[in-house]
């Protein structure tokens, strides 16, 4: 069956870095698009970047544009979110998220925090 895991989440200063990851089974990892969200507290969970199958296409929400870079590994089926000059708006529980055969499936997240 279709595994997420995010991993890598913590507790950082303001202009500080964390990179997330996440590793996914149960698929074929090279041939989806994969997607991570994020959801603050009180919030909805909103789209912050997706990364084509190959990795040759990105895009990113307009609030982490130049700040957050994904990326991902075919070969360890993983995808990354490298996390760069951080704020405390960027405080959430991150998702990754795959659209497999119809369905969504999501990891249980990983919080980061983003405080002094």
């Amino acid at each position: 069956q279709v595994q997420l895991v995010e991993s890598g989440g913590g507790l950082v200063q303001p202009g500080g870095s964390l990179r997330l990851s996440c590793a996914a089974s149960g698929f074929t990892f090279s041939s989806y698009f994969m997607t991570w969200y994020r959801q603050a507290p009180g919030k909805e969970r909103d789209l912050v970047a997706v990364i084509s199958s190959a990795g040759d296409n990105t895009n990113y929400a307009d609030s982490v544009k130049g700040r957050f870079t994904i990326s991902r590994d075919n070969a360890k089926n993983t995808v990354y979110l490298q996390m760069n000059n951080l704020k405390p708006d960027d405080t959430a529980v991150y998702y990754c998220n795959v659209h497999y055969w119809g369905r969504t499936y999501w990891g249980q997240g990983t919080q980061v925090t983003v405080s002094s």
